[in-house]
This record gives structure tokens, C-alpha cells and sequence, in this order.
């Protein structure tokens, strides 16, 4: 994969909730493009828009008007879903499994035989530093430790492209950083490009790229990039 070739292009892209009087533009407008190896930034304060806009990168959400496209990545979108892996705010594990089951379970929804299974859980526990806890059930881990788990969960896809919704909002400074770390050092062991929206400037600062939010417009200072 070139590092510049083009995960995910968005092209004057509006995202609008609801209708009449009641309707809400979270996203204005905006184009923009992802490459492969890239390290972005989205910054903004909440409610303006940046996780709407990562949804619609991630194919999660529908543009009202515009296009997204993924040129890089696979035409047929279950073949797309496995190469674009989504960390959500919340870790979201479930409460009956252990640490490596809750990291198997998607391989093993996508029909992944065990033997490969095991050897992704047990890197990807392994890339995020908490291959320690694998027969740790949720309810005994930290806040922290359960989001990097849900990190490892993702990675364990080996995807091209890493979209991370607020990974680090619900956790200490100490905790945000050490969840970075591991983000940035498991994409560059998988050369994947990351997206991270953050409302938290220590965080952004970390990326290479760095893109802003307001009022569902997005802004960057690296010409060239983004328009709205």
C-alpha cells in the first residue's frame, strides 16, 4: 500500500437528523481525504459534529448530500466492513466473556478458523499491553485496561484504517496517554492509518494531522486537504 493512496474520500458531504423545523445539520458540506499512513486529529468541542463525521467515514452513517467513497479499500462493503476497524467511545464488552473472548468474538462472527484466531487475539492483547489479563472477566479490569482491550478487539481485524470516536474521553490524563501509546504503536506495527476525534488539545497535538470542528464545519491548517 503507497501512503498515498487514498483510503476514503468525502466529497462535500452533509449529515442532517431529523426534518422541518426539528432538522439538525451535524455536518456541513465537507470534503475531505484520508490516506493510507495517515495520522489524524479531528478536534472539537461536543456536539460539533466530528463523530458524525467519523461515522460517515466508516460507512456507519449515510450522507444526506455528498459522497463518500473508499478507493482504496475493498468494493464489496462486507469486504470494506473488515478493513475499517471503529473504537467507540465506550469499550462495550460483554460482561460473560473474558478478556480474549471478548477480542475473539468478532473474528469468530467473521468466520476466522481457530488456530489464526488465537495467534490475532493473543498479538493484538500483546500490542496494546494487556496480554496479561486475557482470562480477566470486564468487571475486574480498569476503565483504561477495558479500552484498550476494545482497541485490541479492533486491531485484532487488522484493519487498513483505525477510526477511534473519543477513546481516551472517559479516562485520566495518565490513562489517555498510555491508551495513545498503544494506539500508535499497534497502527504503525500494522500500517494503518488512524483518525482519533478528541475534544482534549494533549491529545490532538500527538497526531501529525490535525483537523478542527465547529458548528458541524471542519477546518485544518495543512492546505490542500479539507475543504468546507
Amino acid at each position: 500500500m503507497s501512503a498515498a493512496e487514498i483510503l476514503v474520500v468525502c466529497d462535500e458531504v452533509s449529515r442532517t437528523f431529523g426534518t422541518g423545523a426539528s432538522a439538525v445539520v451535524a455536518v456541513h458540506g465537507t470534503s475531505c481525504t484520508v490516506t493510507g499512513g495517515a495520522r489524524i486529529a479531528i478536534a472539537g468541542p461536543s456536539g460539533s459534529g466530528k463523530s458524525t463525521l467519523l461515522h460517515l467515514l466508516a460507512g456507519l452513517e449515510r450522507p444526506t448530500r455528498g459522497n463518500v467513497g473508499w478507493p482504496g479499500l475493498p468494493a464489496a462493503v462486507g469486504a470494506r466492513t473488515h478493513q475499517i476497524g471503529v473504537v467507540f467511545q465506550s469499550p462495550s464488552l460483554l460482561p460473560a466473556l473474558d478478556v480474549e473472548e471478548n477480542v475473539a468474538l468478532p473474528l469468530v462472527i467473521a468466520g476466522i478458523g481457530r488456530a489464526d484466531c488465537a495467534q490475532r487475539v493473543t498479538e493484538a492483547l500483546e500490542l496494546v499491553g494487556v496480554e496479561d489479563l486475557a482470562a480477566k472477566l470486564p468487571e475486574e479490569i480498569s476503565g483504561g485496561q477495558a479500552q484498550r482491550v476494545a482497541v485490541a478487539r479492533v486491531l485484532a481485524q487488522r484493519p487498513r484504517l483505525v477510526l477511534a470516536d473519543e477513546p481516551t474521553g472517559q479516562l485520566d490524563h495518565a490513562a489517555g496517554q498510555r491508551l495513545l501509546d498503544a494506539l500508535l504503536g499497534a497502527t504503525d506495527h500494522l500500517a494503518a492509518a488512524l483518525v482519533v476525534t478528541t475534544h482534549d488539545r494533549a491529545v490532538a497535538e500527538r497526531l501529525e494531522t490535525q483537523w478542527s470542528m465547529h458548528e458541524g464545519r471542519l477546518r485544518t491548517t495543512v492546505p490542500g486537504v479539507v475543504r468546507s
